[in-house]
């Protein structure tokens, strides 16, 4: 049987080292000798190459001061814990920020998911989700515009398991105070710095009373530090339900939740916009942040030419925002809105359209300032 204490032990969150007073944005990296910033890059597997490689042109093109620096992330098994290569973690740490496309965990060999291990490994506390519709690609909602910021380490997703007799397993969820203050202030912090009013919790304590009790019991002391911002609470059923029927409630408000609702509710909010093919994300640690894009590798389409890079490019205008280059950012976000809503002739398959990855890019390309 699991040993508890020791599996707390190894998953215990590491205690917040550094106020986000004066802001969210904590990007530190440095300019190289040839005056711009080397970003590591996990190409990812499966469409991550081709994707990839169109976020690479793009930026080409754009004249973003950035150096790629490509880092192989493929995992081995240490005493039977999941690691990356230390030549990919040392990268990541010496650079500040990564971009990573799609990872596929090796089935059937005892490795925990890819995504999971980068963020234990870099402290990974808070992932932030913004879902915002595409003028000119047309879904069944209209003016979504919603933000995300999900507790990334802990809950039903520490991996404490085990079966208590045969035909009967046991899965800790696992809710600590240091890990919901950090996620929390995050979120009241990510609400100042944008001039938004409201942060709302969202969470189950009606059933789980201790767990989630705990994160708002942390969300409601921190409320008291932030009196310019108004603090409420919603049960995940109810936020789903409502979401549904008008999005537009949850517009200018910062959603902040513990893992598992976060993960549910984030792939929600993309469906509203037409799928995961057109959602950003960013996991935001003390000194390291990694954008991704958050869909699956697809090897059922690799090397065919039908991936879509829109995830991936506006997860890199994300990071290209949180390391100050906001100019780039516009830049490439315009011409990306702006290549989809010119007509299924310039938009991929999954966007309803015929374009190749390769013709969405140069697309991208020609509406670049």
């Amino acid at each position: 049987m699991l040993n508890l204490r020791t599996a707390l032990r190894a998953v215990r969150p590491v205690t917040l080292t550094r106020s986000y007073a004066t802001s969210v944005a904590s990007f530190t990296g440095q300019k190289n000798s040839n005056g711009k910033y080397t970003v590591s890059l996990i190409e990812g597997d499966g469409i991550g190459t081709e994707i990839s490689k169109a976020v690479k042109d793009i930026y080409h093109a754009a004249k973003v001061p950035i150096d790629w620096e490509v880092v192989d992330v493929t995992p081995t098994l240490v005493n039977g814990k999941t690691t990356i290569p230390d030549s990919a973690i040392e990268s990541i740490n010496r650079n500040k920020v990564a971009l990573k496309g799609p990872l596929a965990t090796p089935i059937g060999k005892g490795h925990v998911s890819m995504n999971l291990t980068l963020r234990r490994t870099f402290n990974l506390f808070a992932n932030v989700r913004p879902c915002k519709s595409v003028v000119g690609y047309k879904t069944p909602y209209e003016n979504v515009d919603t933000l995300l910021i999900r507790e990334n380490t802990e809950g039903e997703y520490s991996g404490i398991e085990h079966t208590v007799v045969p035909g009967v397993v046991q899965s800790i969820k696992l809710i600590t105070r240091e890990a919901s203050e950090r996620v929390i202030r995050y979120a009241y912090e990510y609400a100042l710095s944008r001039g938004m009013k409201k942060v709302l919790v969202v969470h189950k304590a009606s059933i789980m009373k201790v767990s989630d009790g705990l994160f708002l019991e942390v969300a409601r002391e921190l409320a008291k530090e932030y009196p310019s911002i108004d603090l409420s609470v919603e049960l995940i059923d109810n936020t789903c339900l409502r979401m549904v029927q008008d999005p537009a409630l949850y517009r200018d408000v910062v959603m902040v939740m513990p893992n598992l609702y976060g993960d549910i509710l984030s792939d929600l909010a993309s469906g509203l916009i037409g799928g995961l093919g057109l959602t950003p994300s960013g996991n935001m640690g003390d000194e390291v942040s990694i954008f991704e894009a958050v869909h699956g590798s697809a090897p059922d389409i690799a090397g065919k030419g039908l991936a879509n890079p829109t995830a991936l490019l506006l997860s890199s205008v994300m990071m290209l925002r949180h390391m100050g280059l906001n100019d780039n950012a516009t830049n490439i976000e315009q011409a990306v809105f702006g290549t989809i809503a010119s007509g299924p002739e310039n938009r991929t398959k999954d966007l309803k359209g015929t374009a190749t990855t390769s013709h969405f890019a140069e697309q991208i390309i020609k509406r670049l300032k």
